[in-house]
């Protein structure tokens, strides 16, 4: 069955009215931005790739408003899955990390903001779930630097400066080395679109996304990933190193497989191999969706998931039985794991006709690892913005 998360208007209900009950008044600022998936195109943000994400229906909003201080900032989160205590002060012109480490993500941007942010009180809440490979972190980020654009009045001059102040915060504060997507398409979102991201220019090319007999199906394995403590920075160690090899600055020189037999390395060897192709199958699903040829776009997908399989390494097996059941099922154009790996989700493009029985077979094959997965429709959908309160 299909899970129906909270909708917009009950979260901005919800954190009204905590608001009111921890700071005594009425929210003046009201920022929210969503979560992503990402179609194809995946650890290929940080190796100047191409990437193809969209915006979720799923959000994070950030109610507040100026509470009379110079710089003292009081938050309080309602997201659940993030560690205690759900409350944090801090000085806003004299920022540090530590615990708790959500608070890191609203301290980072705060760091990196280019304007100086007076004393504010705000609420957090989300439905975009944490751990879940769909960008919970660059949703909190993004609607952190948008409630401080509504706060102070100052705006940020591009989409691209918004996106790399909150990736700025994410490598200094939370000690991950992400690369431009997730913020981008935060920023970025427009409803019944995909987003082309050329990671290496940071410029991006809203792709169409629609279709009356289709759906994308995610589905939750409910395996949550700690990226920055497990393979993520050693993923990206061995790109770089197997880049060195190639003697190339930049994986868009790499033009074919065939430079990889300067890598000599067989761990680097691989990495290499899933960015030069996936590269590749990105830039044809981004020309498969704008003539709407489907059947393409999801072959593609099943590449992708076998190439982060086998060559990357950062799948697991929840995610791979997840795939391949979704692949076996009669109405299913394509299937991979989305977002960094080692648990979190899968994206699958399904007829609508059939998106039911999909579900209920997943459903089954999943309890053989002794798991519940969730499930969700996604359709494209906006990116960060203001609200009025």
């Amino acid at each position: 069955m299909v899970t129906v998360v909270d909708s917009f208007a009950n979260l901005l209900e919800t954190a009204r009215d905590v608001f009111k009950r921890q700071f005594k008044g009425s929210p003046d600022v009201v920022a929210c931005a969503p979560g992503r998936v990402n179609l194809i195109g995946e650890h290929i943000d940080y190796n100047d790739g191409f990437v193809l994400p969209m915006a979720l229906p799923m959000v994070t909003l950030i109610v507040g408003s100026r509470n009379g201080s110079a710089s003292q900032v009081n938050l309080v989160t309602l997201c659940e899955g993030v560690d205690e205590p759900r409350r944090c002060t801090f000085d806003s012109h004299n920022v540090t990390k530590g615990a708790p480490q959500w608070a890191n993500y609203v301290k980072g941007v705060c760091h990196h903001f280019p304007h100086p942010i007076p004393g504010f009180s705000a609420v957090i809440v989300s439905n975009v779930p944490v751990g879940g490979g769909l960008s919970s972190s660059a949703a909190l980020e993004v609607a952190t630097v948008t409630f401080l654009q509504g706060l102070t009045g100052h705006k940020i001059p591009s989409d691209a400066a918004k996106a790399l102040i909150c990736q700025k915060a994410e490598h200094t504060f939370a000690a991950m080395p992400c690369g431009i997507m997730d913020q981008l398409i935060s920023v970025m979102g427009q409803e019944n679109h995909a987003l082309l991201i050329d990671c290496q220019s940071v410029t991006a090319q809203q792709i169409p996304l629609m279709s009356d007999e289709l759906v994308l199906l995610i589905c939750n394995s409910n395996v949550k990933h700690e990226l920055s403590s497990s393979e993520y920075p050693t993923r990206r160690k061995q790109c770089t190193d197997a880049l060195s090899a190639m003697g190339f600055t930049s994986y868009r020189d790499a033009k074919t497989t065939d430079c990889l037999t300067a890598v000599k390395d067989p761990v680097q060897l691989k990495r290499a191999r899933h960015v030069i192709t996936e590269i590749k199958r990105t830039q044809e699903a981004s020309e498969a969706l704008s003539r709407r040829d489907f059947v393409t776009m999801g072959r593609l997908m099943v590449e992708s998931h076998q190439s982060l399989r086998w060559d990357f390494e950062v799948s697991c097996r929840e995610l791979d039985l997840l795939v391949d059941t979704a692949v076996a099922c009669e109405g299913v154009l394509g299937s991979r794991m989305t977002g960094g790996g080692f648990g979190g989700c899968t994206v699958t493009l399904v007829k609508k006709s059939h998106v039911q029985e999909v579900i209920d077979r997943i459903a089954v094959a999943y309890c053989t690892l002794g798991g519940t997965p969730t499930f969700y429709l996604a359709t494209p959908s906006a990116g960060a913005r203001l609200i009025s309160p």
